[in-house]
């Protein structure tokens, strides 16, 4: 019996877990929106708010735990300045769960998690500044 034993296992071993809610929470900051399964996205909602927590807070210990959590310092920075200063006001309900129909192969239940609030231009601006930097690239060495 699994009493009192609160989350899903996802198939996953807890490490791998661990590792995917790491990524998944990574790419929510950098991108402010990211599609996934639905139970993923709602396992994910209290992680994510609970660092928003972190960076509304501010101090080095803070950014230390969040940095533990996440991994990646620049998404880290960005969550403690652009993110933190964006939710200052607002009490918690950082983030919100859309449903988005199903998935085509296996039918699964897709949602989409964003942030509240969110700045439209951050989703697919890396990838973007990327592919005009490699772009720049290719027309120098055309020439």
């Amino acid at each position: 019996m699994r009493h009192n034993v609160a989350g899903r296992k996802f198939s996953r071993t807890s490490s791998h877990r661990k590792a995917m809610f790491t990524n998944m929470v990574a790419s929510l900051f950098l991108h402010e929106q990211i599609t996934t399964t639905l139970p993923k996205a709602k396992d994910l909602r209290p992680i994510a708010e609970k660092l928003i927590t972190l960076g509304k807070r501010g101090d080095l210990h803070a950014r230390r735990q969040a940095i533990a959590q996440v991994g990646d310092e620049a998404v880290v920075r960005k969550l403690f300045t652009v993110i933190a200063d964006r939710y200052k006001d607002r009490n918690g309900g950082y983030t919100r769960v859309l449903k988005a129909g199903r998935r085509y192969g296996d039918n699964a239940p897709i949602a989409v998690i964003e942030l509240v609030d969110r700045d439209f231009d951050a989703k697919g601006a890396a990838d973007r500044a990327r592919h005009e930097a490699a772009q720049a690239a290719a027309e120098t060495d055309a020439e």
